[in-house]
């Protein structure tokens, strides 16, 4: 979009990870006209470099903050059920240490976290016997005790694009690579007239009667300088890294560790022939361009090594990724203790100031709520806008048939895919599924067998899958492609990211 200036939006977005992808998707769902920018690619910064879970989380109980717990356990099931093809259900091993925490603790936690949504679907907790059990794969011997408990994952860079598509079917105008440089109210203070730079600095000008500011890291930045509002609300910003190494333990279930600094550290189950471990919790300051250190890869390594059957070293690292969280800064000292709620915050009047609504703080597992909340509090602004809506819908490419188990309706629509395909691999197909759900039917019209994939460029990365990031999901680079749309960059070879990359770069004429 090269926005021309023309009749107001009703809101516009700054911001292009979940928070925002949400706001808008919801907006425009309810009959707004609705804008978005992000200066980077979508999903680049804190809504790709988390742990991918959607859960209560069950360490926030002894903070005591059961009100976060509560609404991200409803918002898991909700979630569950709107992306069947972008998260499932997933089983925690909790291994028992006696001298971190005592085991009535841990059932007390455990019983609360099953108790808290009452209408949880999913499995409750259990105490186990490690040696024995399926669950005690991968774990030391010497580990005899534990409890496994129910939560989920999410492939959290798809769940923004699968939002931001909602968004667009719904007539949102998304506008990638586009930083927004000013916004300030108009002189009669009913408008904002934003400015964008899009690529090579080309200017946008737009207005819009509403502005959400869900800068994530650069929250309190974007109001201080481009929007000129001071506001005494802070964010706490919280590096976590994570590493990746190949597959620990044969098994589905994921591993809580526990560790003496009372911090914990998941592995989990990841991109098939991996294992995914993280996260760290360290205070940086705004700026600094997050990367995973030496010290916390040996920091990881350390503590999983303590307890899984194979040990990890750095050297077993084969890729590493590092986040910046903004927290909002609720006053604690300590990293791992700042709360994980959100807050929004809206300065403006009705039908005199137009409105701005801060965004400070957030997870991705409550995103949903969260935009739900931030349309409430702008309701005042827009009285004509619709009422709430996306509990009950699924996301863009989510739309599959009922099943008893959300995992049966993801298999169930995989063997469907699957028959209308029978010349391609059926492992192939449940891999693209993964990624673009309902829509594998749309992207695979002219595919009949492995040939009219095109150019494979190693894992399963397929050229009629790349011209579809392209044309439908605003990938411009390969690092959009290998690391954010796909993580095929994980199953490559490096001279194979290197082929692909001078290949994109060919191809690019023909793509614009």
């Amino acid at each position: 979009m090269n926005g021309m200036k023309s009749e107001p939006l009703d809101l516009f977005v700054v911001g292009g990870g979940i928070n925002g992808a949400g706001i808008a998707c919801d907006a425009a769902g309810r009959a707004l006209t609705v804008g978005l920018c992000e200066m980077n690619d979508f999903a680049s910064a804190t809504s790709s470099k988390a742990s991918k879970l959607i859960h209560g989380g069950l360490r926030y109980l002894e903070t005591y903050e059961f009100r976060l717990v509560r609404e991200a356990l409803q918002e898991r099931e909700v979630l569950l059920a709107k992306a069947p093809h972008l998260s499932w259900p997933m089983r925690f091993v909790l291994p028992h240490e006696p001298h971190l925490r005592p085991r009535w603790m841990l059932r007390l936690g455990l019983f609360l976290y099953d108790h808290l949504d009452w209408r949880m679907t999913l499995p409750k907790s259990i105490a186990v016997d490690l040696p024995s059990s399926k669950f005690g794969a991968g774990l030391k011997p010497g580990f005899k005790k534990g409890f496994v408990y129910s939560d989920g994952w999410v492939d959290d860079a798809r769940l923004v694009i699968s939002n931001l598509k909602s968004a667009r079917e719904m007539g949102a105008k998304i506008y990638a690579r586009h930083r927004c440089v000013s916004a300030r109210r108009s002189e009669d203070g009913k408008l904002w007239n934003i400015e964008l730079a899009g690529p090579g600095g080309v200017p946008v000008q737009l207005q819009a009667r509403g502005l959400v500011n869900a800068a994530g890291p650069w929250v309190k930045r974007f109001l201080d300088e481009e929007t000129q509002i001071k506001t005494p609300k802070r964010v706490r910003l919280v590096k976590g890294s994570h590493i990746v190494v190949p597959r620990l333990y044969e098994g589905d279930h994921a591993f809580i560790l526990q560790n003496s600094d009372n911090r914990i550290v998941f592995v989990i189950p990841y991109e098939r022939e991996f294992s995914l471990i993280g996260t760290t919790d360290i205070a940086v300051e705004e700026g600094e361009h997050p990367v995973c250190s030496p010290e916390e890869v040996t920091y990881l390594c350390d503590l999983v090594s303590h307890y899984m059957e194979k040990p990890v070293r750095p050297q077993d690292v084969v890729w590493t990724f590092s986040g910046v969280r903004p927290l909002f800064d609720d006053g604690d000292d300590n990293p791992s203790k700042v709360t994980r709620d959100y807050h929004l915050e809206v300065d403006g009047t009705p039908r005199t100031r137009a409105p701005i609504l801060s965004v400070f703080g957030g997870k991705i597992t409550t995103y949903r709520r969260l935009a739900e909340h931030a349309l409430r509090d702008l309701q005042p602004y827009f009285p004509r806008m619709g009422g709430p809506w996306t509990d009950s819908r699924a996301v863009y490419d989510g739309e599959m048939a009922d099943a008893p188990t959300f995992e049966q309706a993801f298999d169930n629509f995989v063997d469907g895919a699957a028959a209308s395909k029978p010349a391609l691999p059926k492992g192939l197909v449940r891999i693209l599924a993964r990624r673009h759900g309902s829509g594998l039917e749309d992207m695979l019209e002219n595919v009949k067998t492995v040939a009219d994939l095109g150019r494979h460029f190693g894992g399963s990365l397929y050229e009629v899958e790349v011209r579809h990031l392209i044309r439908d999901e605003w990938a411009v680079d390969a690092e959009d492609i290998l690391w954010r749309r796909t993580k095929e960059g994980l199953h490559m070879t490096p001279g194979e990211r290197e082929a692909f990359a001078l290949w994109l770069e060919e191809q690019r004429p023909n793509f614009t």
